[in-house]
């Protein structure tokens, strides 16, 4: 059983996080680097974007974690540390900083640098902010280092929860940032996930690659896959439980916190897309393969007009058909059913490929809600699928045209 908790990445036992302005960001109200700290060495397991333009911590992280353990996190927001001449240098610089701040080895550092990309980071500030960062460090500093990582993010996400491996209570915490440039493939965003469960790191890293095909690679906000997409999970065994190893109701149990934490956070990460007013959930069932589900419900959230419908609550399910159609699925378009919720209920607008009669003023109301579910069957099969996106509005536009400046 699964229990919500708080504490974020704090939650679990021998974490501690800290966020605080260094000045890599011009507002000084604004938090601009993270640090998550475990007090013992961790099994480590990180996926990244598919984009060739890669950030350079992405790169250092990979070489640092590459014997499958890690003990801390430093990350900063503002600039992304990408296209740089010196990226390498500077990434390996965060890393000797909080060697030099905490005695925990650079190599078992995880970095991570979000915000513009193409831009210098000047090493500076951060190297000038590691004594109050470090001074910051606490067991309720969940929050702050989440702060610290937020870009256009308008909202917090942080999750905790609390289950039960080889009869030890265990922990499990993440924080996230995501907003724009949001369209994954293998990872998605930055994500850093802490436990005080044990298990094999190896197979940690397989659990983690597993669940991001449901979780992270469901998201999208606006199609573009980003240069420094990173998840991360450490996981210092402080629990007690025996070593997970292998397949059984240790690794289950697991799988389901971390699914648990995953799904909540993506749910997050959609809601809050950059001038987004609505988090869309598309469900498919009914689907001949999980593929097929998983194309269908991926094409739906990521059609810019479906998205523009959704924000004026306008009920036009042709352009959820119309998604599919070129989605590549190969589906029989005459069996397609479609159907519209929220709160305030549920309305069906199409059956067997056709429109439906319905009141345009409920499915309004339905509509004009901020969490909206598209339901979908597609009655050849047993498979399903869920994707996670948001509506486009104007504001994204506003938001991104004069991003960098």
């Amino acid at each position: 059983m699964i229990k919500t908790i708080n504490g974020g990445v704090c939650a679990p036992i021998g974490f501690t996080a800290a966020g605080v302005h260094c000045g890599v960001r011009k507002n000084k109200s604004k938090r601009d680097l993270a640090l998550i700290l475990s007090d013992t060495p961790c099994a480590a397991a990180a996926v990244y974007t598919t984009n060739l333009v890669k950030g350079a911590p992405i790169e250092v992280t990979k070489k640092n974690i590459a014997d499958g353990q890690a003990q801390a996190i430093i990350c900063n927001s503002g600039n992304a540390n990408t296209c740089n001449a010196d990226g390498m240098e500077v990434a390996e610089k965060m890393c000797a900083l909080v060697e030099q701040a905490t005695g925990i080895p650079a190599s078992d550092v995880v970095v991570a640098s979000t915000g513009v990309i193409g831009q210098p980071l000047d090493i500076t500030p951060i190297q000038n902010g590691m004594a109050a960062l470090v001074a910051d460090l606490s067991a309720d500093g969940s929050q702050r280092a989440a702060e610290g990582i937020m870009t256009t993010d308008t909202r917090l996400k942080e999750i905790a929860v609390e289950f039960t491996v080889g009869g030890k209570t265990c922990k499990m915490g993440g924080i996230a940032k995501g907003s724009g440039m949001i369209h994954p493939n293998m990872a998605t965003m930055l994500v850093f996930i802490t436990t005080d469960a044990a298990i094999e790191p190896s197979l940690l890293d397989r659990l983690l690659r597993g669940d991001v095909q449901n979780s992270f690679n469901m998201v999208s906000v606006d199609g573009d896959t980003s240069t420094n997409d990173t998840v991360a999970v450490l996981a210092n065994g402080r629990a007690g439980n025996p070593v997970i190893t292998g397949e059984g109701e240790d690794l289950a149990a697991f799988a389901e916190a971390l699914a648990t934490v995953t799904t909540y956070l993506c749910r997050c990460i959609a809601k809050d897309g950059e001038g987004a007013t609505k988090l869309l959930e598309c469900r498919v069932s009914g689907a001949a393969t999980l593929l097929t589900a998983k194309t269908v419900a991926k094409a739906v959230v990521c059609s810019s007009l479906l998205k523009a419908a959704m924000f004026g609550a306008d009920a036009n399910w042709g352009r959820v058909l119309c998604a599919i159609g070129y989605s590549g699925a190969a589906v029989d378009v005459t069996k397609i059913d479609v159907s519209f919720a929220s709160r305030k209920g549920r309305i069906t607008v199409c059956q067997n490929g056709a429109g439906v009669p319905f009141s345009e003023q409920l499915a309004k109301t339905i509509l004009l809600e901020d969490e909206i579910i598209i339901d979908i069957t597609l009655n050849e099969g047993t498979e399903s699928a869920t994707a996670f996106g948001c509506d486009l509005t104007y504001d994204y536009v506003k938001i991104n045209g004069d991003y960098r400046t």
